[in-house]
């Protein structure tokens, strides 16, 4: 199972991503809002200000306090560490 930090030593099974998102949009803050009202929302900020809302397939909303790109690029470099190199004897 990858994990994927997503800030404080907080992490998200990168097997359960969805879409990384900016909190910007309105469709995004409803979202958010739903998800607070359901009980589906974890919030791993800090008290920091929401820069990334993670989105989950079991329809859980996580927010984080690092960048959407931040988090991307967490989920490359998992990705990248797990290709295994060809082997060049032949």
């Amino acid at each position: 199972m990858k994990l994927i930090n997503i800030g404080f030593g907080n992490m998200v099974s990168a097997s359960r991503l969805v879409a990384v998102v900016s909190p910007e949009s309105a469709p995004i803050k409803r979202i958010i809002s739903d998800a607070r009202d359901n009980g589906q929302l974890v919030d791993a900020t800090y008290g920091r200000r929401t820069r990334a809302v993670i989105i989950t397939d079991s329809g859980h909303i996580i927010l984080s306090a690092v960048q959407p790109e931040t988090v991307a690029g967490r989920f490359g470099d998992k990705a990248e560490k797990d290709i295994v190199p060809e082997d060049d004897d032949e």
